[in-house]
Parts: C-alpha cells; structure tokens; sequence
C-alpha cells in the first residue's frame, strides 16, 4: 500500500520538477493516476493468485527493508519450485525501517538479486551519521548554506528523521540554524507517512502505542514548496531537496546557485546513473568547472504575450462560432419536431387564434419537405427549446458565473517605482474577462536553456544513505540461500562478474550462473521439454514406487509412439522401379503423413508411451530424493542401539563413523569397512526416496 501512493507522489514530483524547467510532454499527471489506478494492493506476507495465462501462478510480497512498502518477491506455481525476485533489498535495521529477513527462501530454484553494491563496503553506521553531521556543522559555522540531495518520499524518510532528531538535541548546537525538506510533493508525503506506522520499525510502533508518539511530527523541519519559502529561511540553512541526480527540479536550481561559493557544501547521498550530474561529481570530487545548460520557464511580456493573446483570441472566436452553429443546428431540428402535426378529430373546429401560427393557413403548403417559417401575428417571441437528460434540465454554467476582481501582482504588472494616477488604482484592480481573464497559474510561460560555465568552489561531499545490503552482506546471503540458478541484474560490468566469479569459485550455485545485459532476454527454464503421454498398462505394472515425503517416484523406460493415422499408399514395393512421376506423388503423400501427425498432436491425439525390451533399456545411476538434517539422522541411530552425538558440526556414531554435510548439502559418510559401517549406511539410505 505505501508503493502504491509514495510511488505516485515520486512521479508527481519528477513530472513537476522536469515541466517547470523545460518542456515535458513524455507523461501527464492523468497518466500517472491512470497507471496507479490499475494497481492491485498487497500486504506483506498476502498471497495473490493470478488467473487467465497465469492460472496457477501466486505471488508472496516480504519486506525488503529498502524503502517503505519495498518488497522482496516470492513466485510460486502449483506442484513447481520457487522464483526469488531480490532486487534493492537491505537485512540491516534502520530507525524507520526493519530489515529483510530470508529464513522463509532457502535453495529457491531461481534468484534474480542485483549485484550493485558487489563491489562496495558500507561504513558503519554510525560512522555515516557521524561524517554527516560533522560536515553540516562545519558548513554552518562558517556562515555556508548546506545542500542535501535526497529523494522524494523513499530514502528521505530515514535522512528527515535522523536529522530531526539530531535538531532537538540541545548538545548538537544545531537549532539556531534552518533546516527544510523541499519538494513539489512535501506536504503530501509527510502527511502520508504519518498514516503508515504499522510498516516502519518494531521502534517506531512500540513509540506510538505506548506514548502516541509519532516521528513524523516534526517541530524543527520546515516543509516548502518553493523557491520563494526556502529565500525566506534565514541563513545559513540546511535544505533537503530533490531530485537526487540533480538532473532537474530544485537540486538542481539550488546548485546552480551555491557551488560557486566555498563556503557552501553539497552532499550528495545516492550513486545515480552514470550519465547524471551527480554521478559526474562523485566520481571526479575535485572538478573545478562543468560546462551546464540551465534551464528555466520565463513568462511572456511584450510581443509575445500580445501574440499569445492574439492567438488565444482567435481560438475563443473560432470556438464560439461553431459552438452557435451547432446550437443553431439543434434549435432548427427541434423546431421541426415541434411542427408534427397533431391527429384531428373529426367534427371539432380547430383553433384560429394561436399566438404562433405557422403558415400553413395562410398558403398551402409546396414542395415535399417542411417549411421552418413561423408567423407571429402579435409580437416576435421564440420560446426556448429546454435541453434535458436522464437527470432533467441541463443546467449552463455562465448563468451563475460572476465577474471576478482581483489585484494584479505589482511586481509583474508594473515597477516599484510607478506612481500611480488618482483613481489609476480601482482601474488596475478590475481585470478584463475578455483580454486578461486568467489567474497567476495561467499566465503564458516559455521554456528557455542557457549554457553557462561554473567553478565549483563549494564543498562535495558523498555519504551512502542509499540503505543497501553491501557486497559482505550479499555474498553471505547467497551462501545462505543456495539458489539452484542464479541471474545477476542491475549493476555495472565489474561488479557483476565479481560476483559471478565469487559465485562460482564457492558453489554458491548448484546450477547456471547468468549475467545479462541491458535488453537482453535469456530463457532460465529447467523444464523446457514437457510433453504429455499416455501411459500403457503393461509399463505402468511394472513400475517400482519410492515413497517420499509429498510423492511416490518411479524410474521408467519407454517408447513413445505417435497415434495412427492413414499412412500413405504406394502401388509399388521398390522405389526403385517407380518413375519420377510416382517418386515425386509419393513424397508428397509422406510430407501429408507428418503433417497429419503433426495436426493430431495438436489437436488432442496424445501419443502413448510403450514398454521396452529389457535388452533395450540402458543403465542409470541411483536419484536419491530428500534431504535429511543430521538431528534426525541422530535420533534414527540412537533408536537403532548406535551411540550418536555432535562434535564440531559432525555427527559421530560410536566413535567410529562420521556423518557430515557439505556446503553443498551432500552428506558424506566415513568410516572404517566394518559391519556398523554398513548398517548405518543402510539406515541412512532409508531416509531416501532412491529410484
């Protein structure tokens, strides 16, 4: 649930920090409701079933511990093994947010987890904040303006929260100092995480059943909204804003503004794409000049904004004109309606004194169609032909219109320095519906870009507050989980094969390791060759079943044969004494066989599987089926009169076997050749389903 509005409040913020730089026609904001309306909902831990080409398909959210509402996906199909969909997750518990948790995936069958931090080591926490605040004091105590890159409503919940609490404490010297979260959406999601208590930290909800505290009631962060709220906080302030890459929006506006002056520090908090402003800083921290378009929205004066009008005009006038047009239209084929004339009763005498007569009674009336003309013999009045609907009179909506009077903004309209004639002022504040008629959010814009030069000369600084599992943490769940295949996404070319390599060189996956590129697709199948046959009684007779804990399991041998259909007529045995002629008919009549065959399977003929020749069937070695623990094993043995017990994660059995488990879940037994040797072997062969 919080994806689904923090994640519309993110594209609300991105489509309004880019169209009020420059012009944006990729998305509307209709299309941003549009997409989030066709969301379904989930909770952590609920099963959604899917139905249609994915029946039998069910997906499992889990907490992923990145952002709030960010999940970990589990995609399960009936009677088939797991998918693990892990991508930006992080096990460490933060002060908003809980950890991951993959007890509930052991060996899923497939992994798809990203390798972006496989090449990084996190500082410690407390390391992080510590560099975080130190870096704002110094700014702030030599009368510098600090600039912190954050997201929308994801990562900047943690960075608000830490900072708020940090302004409370007294010892920190910080409440003399402004602090504010800027954004397009800031209310909004401030509000909205004040509703989400029970997805955040065990801390958190505990704090508010108990005190009815809520950490997002903040009393030292101020929410704005523009550049004109953030001008009028006192300096120096500290000001979080996005958006991170610092590609557009106010980050970008306020760097454009500050990196020019050493005393001023920016800090940026998430590695971004390679082609953004920010990635750029923080692979090159010592760059001095960078060479930007700034782009801005301007409003129209002078002859634009009377070309503006004009064209406006034109459109309001060609607007109006097929509006009466169409009116027009409709009043006409009302009217002819109107004229049907009614059923006349024999013998009585019609009226000669209507107030609207037509001319029907003055001139017979010619031609074959109707004649729309109407004489009024007392005074020229039409009466209006009401319009109604399924909810009655349709109601227009200039008859309760009124004439609006607004004051014009002076420092639009005019300079500080006019003086304004008596009486000046009451024309000024009335505002021409025809010419003006628009209120300050329609005035006409214009988008323009301005390359310039800057010299960085303020402070850059990149602190990791991305809340990502790092390379450690990654390996050391992948060796946890044991996933049977594994594809590695979202990450660069290096770190990628890192930790490919590292998966390999230590098993961490039994089967296929893949690494694709941006656009490649790849096929993962295990079950890529699936038919279905009929089994024949004299094959299924012969079976011998191993029982396991879900399943029987058999070993079988067969031959499939296809259904029998016509097969073709030859008049001659010997091919070779057939002419071309016959040659070629013949090859014909065989290609109409397969394709026959072919139809058939199609359409539901299924092709039986037959028993074969014992000389026939080749050898094959022992499928063991199951995965006993090594505490069940003990309390098999000790039942069994052996002396079982653990040393150092091995289980010996009267102190002369031993029974292990590999990395790779093998068990391996060891021993001298004796007759125990042999009876706990046999006692361990029991605990599988061999076929």
């Amino acid at each position: 649930m919080p994806v689904n509005k923090m994640g519309q409040l993110f594209m609300y913020d991105l489509y309004l920090s880019r169209h009020n730089y420059e012009e944006f026609d990729l998305f509307t904001l209709d299309d941003i409701d549009n997409a989030f309306d066709k969301m379904v909902t989930l909770k952590y831990s609920q099963t959604v079933s899917f139905s249609g080409t994915g029946q039998g398909i069910r997906a499992i959210p889990l907490a992923a511990g990145h952002m709030i509402g960010g999940a970990i996906w589990r995609i399960v199909k009936d009677g088939d093994e797991d998918i693990v969909y892990a991508v930006d997750f992080n096990h460490k518990k933060e002060r908003h947010l809980n950890g991951c948790s993959f007890d509930a995936l052991s060996r899923p069958s497939l992994l798809i987890t990203d390798a972006f931090n496989a090449n990084v080591q996190q500082e410690k926490r407390r390391d992080k904040d510590g560099r975080l605040l130190t870096e704002m004091i110094q700014a702030l105590r030599r009368k510098g303006n600090v600039l912190v890159a954050v997201d929308t409503a994801g990562r900047s919940l943690e960075l608000i929260q830490l900072l708020e609490t940090l302004w409370r404490n007294p010892e920190s010297g910080l409440m003399v100092y402004s602090i504010a979260l800027l954004n397009n959406v800031c209310y909004n999601v401030l509000e909205f995480a004040k509703s989400q208590m029970e997805w955040m930290s065990d801390k958190i909800i505990r704090s508010f059943e108990d005190k009815r505290n809520n950490p997002f009631n903040f009393r030292h962060i101020k929410c704005c909204h523009t550049m004109a709220d953030v001008d009028q906080l006192p300096e120096p302030k500290v000001v979080l804003t996005s958006v991170p890459d610092l590609q557009s929006g106010f980050s970008r506006e306020l760097f454009v503004r500050w990196c020019e002056n050493p005393q001023n520090s920016i800090i940026l908090t998430s590695q971004t794409s390679s082609s953004t402003l920010s990635r750029q800083l923080i692979d090159s921290p010592s760059v001095k000049q960078l060479h930007i378009n700034v782009k801005s929205r301007v409003k129209l004066d002078g002859e634009e904004l009377a070309e503006y009008h004009k064209k406006k005009m034109e459109e309001k006038m060609e607007e109006e004109r097929l509006r009466a047009e169409h009116e027009d239209q409709e009043d006409s084929e009302s009217e002819l309606s109107d004229e049907e004339p009614e059923a006349h009763i024999p013998g009585e005498k019609q009226d000669q004194h209507d107030l609207l007569l037509t001319n029907t009674h003055t001139k017979s009336r010619s031609g074959f169609f109707k004649q729309a003309k109407k004489m009024f013999p007392m005074f020229p009045y039409v009466e209006e032909v009401l319009k109604w609907d399924q909810y009655g009179e349709i109601i227009k909506l200039e008859n309760f219109q009124f004439s609006e009077v607004k004051l014009v903004d002076p420092p639009l309209q005019m300079a500080p320095s006019l003086e304004l004639e008596p009486g000046r002022a009451e024309e000024i504040m009335e505002v021409d519906e025809d010419v003006a008629g628009v209120e300050d959010d329609n005035i006409p814009t214009k988008c323009v870009s301005t390359p310039r030069t800057l010299n960085i000369a303020a402070k850059i600084v990149y602190i990791d507050f991305e809340g990502r599992s790092d390379n450690k943490s990654v390996k050391e769940l992948l060796e946890k989980m044991k996933p049977r295949q594994l594809i590695l996404i979202h990450g660069t070319q290096d770190s990628t094969m890192s930790l490919a390599k590292y998966c390999r060189d230590n098993e961490v996956c039994l089967g296929e390791i893949f690494t694709p590129g941006v656009g490649e697709s790849l096929d993962a199948t295990t079950e890529s060759h699936i038919f279905q046959v009929k089994l024949m009684d004299s094959l299924v007779s012969q079976l011998n079943f191993a029982k396991t804990p879900i399943a029987e399991l058999a070993w079988l041998d067969g031959e499939i044969k296809l259904p029998e259909l016509e097969q073709p007529k030859s008049s001659m045995e010997d091919g070779d004494d057939l002419s071309e002629e016959n040659k070629e008919e013949q090859k014909a009549e065989k290609l109409k066989a397969l394709a026959q065959q072919e139809a058939a399977l199609k359409t539901g003929h299924v092709p039986s599987l037959h028993r074969m020749h014992a000389s026939k069937i080749p050898p094959h070695k022992a499928i063991f089926f199951n995965e006993p623990k090594l505490s069940d094993l003990k309390q098999v043995m000790m039942k069994a009169g052996f002396q079982a017990e653990f040393n150092k994660g091995v289980l010996v059995v009267d102190d002369k076997i031993a029974v292990r488990k590999t990395v790779a879940g093998i068990i391996q037994l060891e021993g001298c050749i004796s007759e125990e040797y042999y009876k706990v072997r046999s006692l361990l062969y029991d605990q599988y389903a061999i076929v």
